[in-house]
């Protein structure tokens, strides 16, 4: 029986690794905080442990006594109140985590690290709209991508990782696109800036698909980007949503993206002031106004195997109806 260790597991992404690790029959570790809910991780076959990613000798200490033949590190954080919490947390703990594994031996066969398109920042802005290659020189534009581009350059040529750089994951259990659903049930949707806008996005279970297909042949010290192959524009996520909550009737309120600017950086200061992180805040404007997320998926399906399985249409119908079950609508 194969050993697997998942960090992130009380995740969002996380939590679905978990999942599909003791559907295939794995001996199966995750990792969680003692503070972190366990909601989604009730299975009795799960082993627990605890890490403190902010120390190698600790690492070492906690580890010892294990072997694992797979590592999926899917830890880290996304939204922090100060942008050296990133760097502590994304790319400082990744660095201490890998020299424990290595210090200790660790007989593994693959380390996937999760990383995010995020890392190539506004690049090909030009229209027409080209895809972002793994050969572009990235040129992240927040706290959140420097902190994960960093993390990967950290990763040793002689450590047998691979990185998943997914686009937008959504699904259920995810809490951000949960927030624009519940706006338009409250008959509200807000759209940024009047350039065209190509997104992309992939539901979690085809990031689990990758995982997995990386776990077993991925080519080492290879990284792929992760889409469900097709693009988007700008309001393609919020009108499949209205469709599947039964078209509400709604206000699409359309801002110039200086009035996003505006309002996430009030949005700073009071997360700082409140020491609550709040949904808009800087890292969100760069989002918010990238215009291409275009990203070259052909790798991952040529050297993985990988099969998108969930257009948007279909992912959002299976979100939404879990939304609806388990009461978050």
């Amino acid at each position: 029986m194969k050993k697997i260790l998942i960090t992130g597991a009380s995740g969002f992404i996380g939590s679905f690794i978990v999942e599909e690790a003791l559907r295939r029959g794995m001996e199966t570790w995750a990792v969680v905080r003692r503070t972190s809910s366990r909601e989604y991780l009730q299975d009795e076959r799960i082993h627990f442990i605890e890490l403190d990613f902010s120390s190698v000798d600790k690492l070492k200490e906690q580890l010892s006594g294990h072997q694992f033949d797979y590592v999926v590190h899917a830890a880290g954080v996304t939204k922090c109140l100060n942008k050296e919490d990133f760097f502590r947390v994304n790319r400082d703990g990744t660095r201490n985590f890998v020299e424990a594994l290595q210090a200790l031996n660790q007989p593994l066969e693959r380390f996937v690290f999760l990383s995010s398109l995020s890392i190539f920042g506004a690049i090909r802005e030009q229209q027409p709209y080209k895809e972002i290659e793994p050969t572009d020189t990235p040129q992240p534009n927040t706290a959140y991508g420097k902190s994960k581009l960093e993390a990967e350059q950290l990763l040793p040529s002689s450590f047998p990782y691979i990185i998943l750089r997914p686009t937008g994951v959504y699904g259920p259990r995810e809490k951000d696109y949960f927030l624009m659903a519940k706006s338009i049930k409250g008959h509200s949707d807000f759209a940024v800036g009047y350039k065209q806008q190509d997104i992309t996005f992939v539901y979690v279970k085809d990031v689990v698909q990758a995982t997995f297909l990386a776990l077993d042949h991925g080519k080492i010290g290879s990284a792929y980007f992760l889409s469900d192959g097709k693009v988007y524009q700008s309001t393609t996520f919020s009108d499949l949503i209205h469709e599947e909550l039964g078209r509400p009737w709604w206000i699409r309120i359309t801002a110039p993206i200086w009035v996003l600017r505006v309002v996430t950086f009030f949005g700073d200061l009071i997360g700082h002031a409140t020491g609550k992180i709040s949904a808009l805040n800087n890292d969100k404007y760069q989002i918010l106004k990238q215009r291409n997320w275009r990203c070259n998926i052909r790798p991952a399906i040529e050297e993985l195997g990988y099969k998108p399985e969930y257009d948007l249409k279909r992912g959002v119908k299976e979100t939404i109806e879990w939304y609806k079950k388990e009461g978050w609508l």
